[in-house]
């Protein structure tokens, strides 16, 4: 009861009890979903103190060793050609510059699982790209093992460079270039001295959520690590998990905490990158753009081809592999099969059954999001100190290698449940669990945003004349906060709708997920139907994204979360 009163008392903005009331279902539920298995998990690590599997700390010393390194490599690709081209792109008057914007953030649309069966298509021994290159004669998959694994991961998080040094780089004062030509410097030189305080810590930033995406990313080394005998802690997870089951969770939650130990260190790391970066005052001129001069489009073409075939390569190579019989087939008119697609649809195989589990649990959870982010997001916004709690716990979770928070939320859901006597382990319910502790945090974000620039005076007025608290948000909140909370949610479906970190672990038989079913397809050899289920998986996304955004456009509210940028 002492607990309860203190989060009633917290829960919502000070001095509106009916405001805290309403608020303390949603900050409970956080708590539940997203804080309790982060804290069990945690219990469960230093609880245990003997291997119940005989785990070879040699093996494991060795995951851990192949984590940093591959975290330190596929970083350094991704900052090196993603903060490249930001540089280009924000810096220079080459020709094609918003259209190579776009292509540069082509990879965030495309699944890790994906963008490694694609990757892994291109490069088949047997096929072209690889004959041309001199790859066969190394015996094997050249992209199966830590090559590819560092390559691949590298190229796939190149937007978070991108992202991150256009943002510094589109702000860049003009002063102090100017006077560095007052100095005599000349105009590469004046722009560099001009750049590098922003540059700096923008780049120091996307180190680090490069470095805690590599770490959590699960698909890349389960596609191309595994093959090649390249763990990393993602997959010694998974395969400890999958060979022992529940058996084996002790020494797995510890192998969990591990990895989410170095996430928590990678975060401080990050928050301090980034409080740097927003500690560089803003200018009131911005500088203008390096002119190239005749070298323009001649540094365009060189940009443009290597980006259109790291672009366009890996999905040519997927939509072959998913018209030929077997790796390895050319595609010609005497070899092209519609074999693959006809396995997709057809039910015995189960890929359209993985598809609706997929769309509906994304959709749940999407709709679900929405419910508890946006409460929480506007007393977080509003000061209230447990909604805040909730909003962190939120964040922790997403923040987590899904890896991690699957062995969490086994943890918490493995026993009966209290009251019930029935354990929600091995049905898809646990996944729609981990879902809601992990994706709420994608709603709140531009939720928060939005609602800290709120003009309070239509909720006032409405207080005034005696409503209540949720036809006062209904009323004087939500039309705008009705478009951030759309975006969220859209993230959340399309984030949901191809995932394979969680549904990995927490799949159920008979209730599949789409990321599931591409997986399981590769690893038995059915290339042929595991590329068409990816192309597929990619028209769904690229579609409910399209259609998502147009519906978005009609919503109010979406500068209020994301500035009014344009």
């Amino acid at each position: 009861m002492a607990a309860g009163g203190l989060l009633l008392r917290l829960a919502g903005p000070a001095g509106d009890p009916r405001a805290a009331r309403a608020g303390l279902l949603p900050v409970v539920a956080a708590l539940l979903l997203a804080g309790l298995p982060l804290a069990l998990l945690a219990i469960e690590a230093i609880a245990t103190t003997s291997s119940a599997t005989g785990i070879d700390q040699a093996r494991v010393a060795d995951a851990a060793l192949n984590t940093i390194v591959t975290a330190i490599i596929s970083t350094t690709i991704a900052l090196t050609l993603g903060g490249g081209l930001a540089l280009l792109v924000a810096l220079t008057d080459m020709p094609g510059r918003r259209a190579l914007g776009g292509l540069a953030l082509l990879p965030m649309l495309i699944p890790s699982q994906i963008a490694a069966l694609a990757w892994g298509r291109l490069f088949d021994p047997a096929g072209p790209v690889a004959g041309w290159l001199g790859l066969t004669s190394f015996g094997g998959h050249p992209l199966e093992g830590a090559a590819g694994v560092w390559l691949v991961m590298g190229l796939e998080h190149s937007p978070i460079g991108f992202l991150a040094v256009i943002g510094a780089a589109t702000r860049i004062p003009a002063e102090p270039a100017e006077a560095a030509r007052i100095a005599g410097a000349g105009p590469t030189l004046a722009l560099a001295v001009a750049a590098r305080p922003l540059i700096r810590p923008a780049l120091a930033a996307a180190a680090a959520l490069g470095l805690i995406s590599a770490a959590g990313n699960f698909g890349v080394p389960a596609l191309l690590g595994i093959p090649g005998a390249y763990p990393v802690m993602a997959t010694l997870i998974y395969q400890q998990m999958s060979g022992f089951g529940p058996a084996g969770l002790g020494d797995v939650a510890r192998l969990a905490a591990l990895l989410g130990l170095g996430t928590l260190i990678l975060l401080h790391l990050s928050g301090r990158a980034a409080g740097r970066a927003a500690r560089v005052a803003d200018s009131g001129r911005i500088i203008g753009r390096l002119p190239l001069r005749r070298g323009r489009r001649l540094l365009a073409v060189l940009v443009w081809v290597p980006m259109l075939a790291i672009s366009l390569g890996p999905l040519l190579a997927l939509i072959a592999a998913s018209l030929v019989p077997a790796p390895g087939v050319p595609l010609t008119a005497t070899t092209a099969s519609l074999d693959g697609f006809r396995m997709m649809v057809d039910p015995r195989h189960g890929a359209l059954g993985a598809m609706a589990t997929s769309a509906v649990l994304a959709s749940l959870a999407a709709m679900a999001s929405v419910l508890i982010a946006v409460p929480i997001g506007l007393f977080a916004a509003r000061g209230g100190r447990a909604a805040r709690l909730g909003a962190g716990a939120f964040d922790l979770a997403l923040a987590m290698p899904g890896t991690v928070f699957a062995i969490a939320v086994i943890l918490m859901l493995l026993p009966p449940l209290p009251g019930l006597g029935v354990s929600l382990y091995g049905t898809p319910f646990i996944l729609l669990a981990a879902y809601l502790g992990r994706f709420p945090a994608l709603v709140l974000a531009p939720v928060m945003a939005a609602a800290g620039r709120l003009d309070p005076a239509p909720e006032q007025a409405a207080r005034l004349a005696g409503a209540g608290v949720a036809r006062r948000i209904l009323a004087g909140t939500w039309p705008a906060l009705a478009g951030p909370a759309a975006g969220g949610a859209l993230l959340v479906l399309l984030t949901a709708f191809n995932e394979l970190t969680l549904s990995a672990l927490l799949w159920s038989r008979g209730a599949e997920t789409i990321g599931v079913a591409i997986y399981a397809r590769q690893a038995e050899g059915d290339t042929a139907a595991a590329a068409a289920l990816a192309l597929a998986s990619l028209v769904a996304s690229l579609a409910l994204a399209l259609t998502g955004l147009r519906l978005l456009a009609r919503l109010p509210g979406l500068n209020a979360a994301f500035g009014d940028q344009r």
